[in-house]
């Protein structure tokens, strides 16, 4: 059965806007810690989407949060700048690019 991070990785590509990655090359690592947890590595080239779980060895951005938190931020049950803000997700790289994961995915 699948945890609840599984599900929603396995659901990302169903919500990725094509047309705001174009253009964009980009490697996001996501380090969900805790229960139900996992690494993921979500890679952005110019429109295409590639979703895998492992670890990527030189990602641009890296996001790291407890399995309940991440899961909080993506239902939008909890705001990620203030999950940002008081430590309950940590980003590690290139911040820009990290301001761009929102407009990727819709809600």
């Amino acid at each position: 059965m699948m945890t609840k991070v599984q599900q929603l990785f396995a659901e990302m590509p169903a919500a990725f806007q094509e047309d705001e990655a174009r253009g964009l090359t980009v490697v996001f690592q996501f380090d969900i810690t805790g229960d139900g947890g996992g690494k993921w590595t979500v890679s952005v080239d110019n429109g295409k989407l590639t979703i895998v779980e492992g670890e990527h060895p030189k990602p641009d951005t890296t996001f790291t949060s407890k399995a309940d938190d991440y899961v909080a931020i993506a239902e939008g049950r909890l705001n990620e700048m203030l999950a940002f803000a008081t430590g309950r997700i940590k980003i590690r790289g290139d911040l820009g690019k990290a301001m761009k994961l929102k407009s990727l995915f819709k809600r």
